[in-house]
């Protein structure tokens, strides 16, 4: 019976072992990079060696390598001492396995390379309670390797230790200033439609990235200056500027702008409008300002009113223009003026069957009309009234297809408004 539990609990025991999985900081060149004042929390559960001449793991230091994990720091522009602090240790506990862990920092000056390494702290060869790592004046601006090992030394030992553990790293030859980014913006109480410009002010980042600028936490530019401007601001809106600082444990660095008032009122100037030309549009602006007016002024015998009438010989855009508070806002109507006839710019005179006479659409409407139409030297080669489909010029002079080339016209509708079109024609073949 107490054969059968134990075999149980052994069972169980490596079920349980067999569900942690390898960290890549397994091997030196996938080495955890380690940030100065960060608490990371590391194990070797898993965890094996390289084992060859010169290779990762080819070290004899006061301990030789059974399952190592690599780690690694940079120091920063100054150098000088490291603390390499490891504390919250938790071994795993079984028959014929160790309970201490081994650990040094070394300098590596080709990466991986057991050849080139060089201890540069104190080692520890049985640290089974919290323990630290020491490295005197170390030079700046160089990447140190911390090396982490299972202990597996001791009477009935044949199982390497396998902790897991929380560690940091501080000390004046890795501390690096804390980095702060400030936004300011020109003005934070505007009125619709004003541009506000955003500059973002940087300090202690060394190695910034482009600024990120975010309104109410959605991206909508990035920009390498510190500047940044836009009109698309929104009442109670945020701005925020983002960068980040360091080659090595890069750090994000954010700020956000007050909160943006935006000053706005009703303005309708109406729908747009497509009318046959000689039409009287009726314009019925709303707004709730006090000062308003429709420019271009000189379209309208009072630009005061809101609601009146024009009557544009064109495509126009007319625009209502209201004043509160000393805030300006605007918004434009564009009537489009149909022609009722269409006068088409070329044809193709070759028999085709298609396109071979200038066929001006709607001239039916004006039967009183006159056409003329000219060469590029201003000799008249096509001239009719009443011109109409049936009596469309085929391009020809006295029964001769002109070449091909641009020819001009003048129409005269010859009515009440003796409206009158000219222009050019092109003849292709």
């Amino acid at each position: 019976m107490i054969r059968i539990k134990f075999l149980f609990l052994l069972m169980l025991f490596l079920s349980n072992k067999e569900s942690y999985t390898q960290e890549l900081y397994n091997s030196c060149f996938s080495a955890l990079e380690i940030c100065p004042d960060n608490t990371y929390s590391i194990n070797n559960y898993n965890a094996n060696i390289t084992s060859c001449p010169g290779c990762e793991d080819d070290f004899l230091f006061c301990f030789t390598a059974e399952n190592t994990i690599w780690l690694k720091f940079t120091t920063n522009q100054i150098g000088g001492d490291v603390l390499v602090n490891f504390n919250n240790l938790s071994f795993n506990v079984s028959p014929n396995q160790d309970t201490e862990i081994q650990a040094v920092i070394i300098e590596a000056t080709t990466p991986c390379n057991s050849a080139s390494y060089t201890e540069v702290s104190n080692c520890v060869s049985d640290g089974s309670a919290p323990f630290n790592l020491n490295a005197i004046g170390l030079a700046p601006n160089t990447t140190y390797y911390i090396v982490i090992n299972g202990d597996k030394n001791g009477a009935g030992i044949s199982i390497p230790a396998e902790c897991s553990f929380n560690l940091t790293v501080s000390g004046a030859g890795i501390e690096r200033p804390t980095p702060v980014i400030n936004i300011t913006a020109s003005d934070t109480s505007i009125c619709l439609n004003d541009v506000v410009l955003f500059e973002a002010i940087l300090q202690d980042c060394p190695n910034s990235s482009s600024y990120k600028w975010y309104i109410n936490n959605v991206l909508i530019a990035e920009t390498n200056t510190a500047f940044f401007s836009t009109s698309d601001i929104s009442d109670g809106d945020v701005v925020t500027v983002e960068n980040s600082c360091f080659t090595n444990c890069v750090e994000i660095i954010s700020s956000d702008s007050p909160i943006i008032s935006v000053y706005s009122f009703y303005l309708d100037a109406g729908d747009d409008v497509t009318v046959p030309i000689g039409t009287a549009v009726n314009l019925n602006g709303m707004t709730s300002a006090p000062n308003y007016s429709w420019e271009p002024s000189l379209l309208f015998t009072n630009p005061t009113e809101l609601s009146t009438v024009i009557f544009p010989e064109q495509t126009t855009i007319v625009t209502l223009i209201a004043i509160e508070n000393n805030c300006v806002l605007t918004d434009n109507i564009t009537i489009t003026i149909i022609e009722d006839i269409s006068i088409p710019n070329m044809f193709s005179p070759n028999n085709d069957g298609i396109n071979d006479s200038w066929i001006i659409k709607g001239i039916e409407k004006y039967p009183n009309n006159t056409i003329v139409i000219y060469d590029r030297w201003g000799q008249e080669v096509f001239k009719t009234n009443s011109y109409n489909s049936e009596k469309a010029w085929n391009g020809k002079i006295k029964n001769n297809i002109v070449t091909e080339g641009v020819f001009y016209f003048v129409l005269e509708l010859n009515n009440e408004e003796n409206k009158q079109y000219k222009g050019s024609i092109t003849v292709i073949r």
